[in-house]
């Protein structure tokens, strides 16, 4: 006991100074930001995400600092990876589309079902651990109101309990699907974004392949198979190829 007592005492220190640091850091990039240096900001908060730390604001500062130093990929990426952990938040949404303006491939998206649309909008209104937070809370009012439904001798509190507590546990298992679904983007992160200037997509993993057709840096495509050194990658308007894969980063 002594030992482990001895541990997280040592522990402890560390972790305050980890903190303290990282909001010096914080604070540091703010101000280069304000001032203009942003490839200061730039090192400062990527000096910030070596640490472990990983957030919506500071892919989106990042971004940001990024987008003012002109580098269009990099701010395309942070503010993508921003939106993965933030995916309803309107400024992200904002400045990703202000970046993506200086993306040469023009990509006309596939349309999807009305019913998809909703789904997807309403999956992307919290986070994982928001919905999680959600469905734990509709589960305990679901045993709440079972207990309420044993336990009661009134018939009308009876039928009401029932029916809601029906209702809860459905809402619980939607709302844990939905954690699923938004926690299965952070893990997999099967976006990435092109920064080779020009790249020819190949109908097969090889150079020997054919030529597809030609996209350019910045654009943002789907990761959908690996083979050695080639993705396999599919555009927004339903076009499938290889590519090398130095030529994209993952979101």
């Amino acid at each position: 006991m002594k030992q482990y007592i001895l541990i997280i005492l040592i522990a402890i220190p560390g972790f305050i100074f980890a903190q303290d640091n990282n909001t010096q850091l914080w604070e540091k990039a703010n101000a280069f930001y304000t001032t203009g240096d942003y490839q200061q900001a730039i090192s400062n908060y990527e000096q910030i995400l070596r640490t472990g730390q990983e957030s919506a604001k500071l892919y989106f500062n990042l971004g940001n600092a990024y987008y003012k130093a002109g580098n269009m990929n990099q701010a395309i990426l942070n503010f993508e990876r921003a939106k993965v952990l933030a995916p309803n938040d309107e400024n992200i949404d904002f400045n990703t589309k202000m970046a993506n303006q200086f993306v040469v491939t023009s990509i006309e998206p596939l349309p999807q079902p009305f019913f998809i649309r909703w789904r997807n909008s309403v999956v992307n209104m919290y986070p994982s651990d928001k919905w999680s937070v959600i469905s734990i809370i509709s589960f305990v009012f679901f045993l709440g109101l079972i207990g309420l439904f044993i336990f009661s001798r009134n018939v009308s509190i009876r039928r009401i309990s029932f029916l809601t507590g029906i209702f809860m546990v459905v809402f619980s298992g939607f709302t844990y699907s939905f954690a699923s679904k938004q926690r299965k983007k952070i893990m997999e992160r099967a976006g990435a974004i092109v920064f080779c200037p020009r790249v020819t997509v190949k109908s097969a993993p090889s150079q020997t392949g054919t030529d597809l057709f030609l996209i350019y840096e910045g654009l943002k495509v789907d990761i959908t198979d690996s083979i050695g050194t080639w993705k396999e990658i599919k555009l927004a308007d339903g076009n499938e190829g290889w590519l090398p894969d130095s030529c994209i980063v993952k979101i």
